[in-house]
């Protein structure tokens, strides 16, 4: 499996922007895939989560400003972000887990001016 990530880019506080994580290679139907994040001197943390069956997961600070979603194929995943806040620049990563796989794609960076 190989992800690709995209859509990052420079917003202003308050804006949106979507990201795209798309999959490629052989997709277990029983997996989880998620977006992560990490700030300059921070460390990575999860932004948000998708099983295969659809259920999901936020980390408190993006809670009602993002919402993650896939495909109906699902392998490509989406990152709706919503009401940037400084606070949300960083690299984000994609994420693919199922079974013994723990697959990571290259990050995108998503920076918010105040």
């Amino acid at each position: 499996v190989q992800l690709q990530a995209s859509g990052g880019g420079l917003v202003q506080a308050g804006g949106s922007l979507r990201l795209s994580c798309a999959a490629s290679g052989s997709i277990f139907s029983i997996n989880v895939m998620g977006w992560y994040r990490q700030a300059p001197g921070k460390q990575r943390e999860l932004v948000a989560t998708i099983a295969g069956g659809g259920s999901t997961n936020y980390a408190n600070s993006v809670k009602g400003r993002f919402t993650i979603s896939r495909d109906n194929a699902k392998t490509t995943m989406y990152l709706q972000m919503n009401s940037l806040k400084p606070e949300d620049t960083a690299v984000y990563y994609c994420r693919y887990t199922a079974g013994m796989y723990d697959i990571w794609g290259q990050g995108t960076q998503v920076t918010v001016s105040s």
